[in-house]
């Protein structure tokens, strides 16, 4: 299981989407209604609800699949939801980040936009595992 490629980029998929809890995607300042004051803020996958769900149910579902290796049609779909759900959150970061006034990206904003490149990479090795294994059964 572990000599697959696959399993080593899905581990890396799970590592990095655990990652981008504690490590900010984008830091600035935010205007603070109540005070009307510039508040310091970092935008990290605990800044929204359904981003922390969302980069939660990245990692779990890339553990997941990793233990699918005997399914590899169901490891390749729960590979491809995943990824979806790795570019939804990359968009759900990118709107949070028009409600700071000013900032910039942190360096492990990288932990985010990886995750798809990483699963993109799982689901190659997935389809190349099913082409050995099709053409080993012709050989029989």
């Amino acid at each position: 299981m572990i000599q697959r490629k696959q399993t080593l980029w899905l581990l890396f998929t799970t590592i990095a989407a655990f990652l981008t809890l504690k490590f900010p995607f984008y830091s600035g300042n935010i205007l603070d209604v109540i005070t009307n004051n510039k508040v310091y803020k970092l935008l990290d996958a605990r800044f929204n609800i359904l981003i922390t769900i969302l980069s939660v149910a990245i990692g779990v579902i890339a553990l997941i699949t990793i233990f699918l290796y005997n399914d590899r049609k169901k490891q390749m779909l729960f590979s491809a939801i995943n990824c979806l759900l790795s570019i939804v959150i990359i968009v759900l970061y990118y709107l949070q980040t028009k409600g700071f006034i000013d900032g910039a990206f942190s360096i492990t904003a990288l932990f985010t936009l990886v995750i798809p490149v990483f699963l993109i990479m799982a689901i190659i090795g997935i389809k190349k595992d099913e082409k050995l294994i099709k053409s080993v059964d012709r050989l029989r």
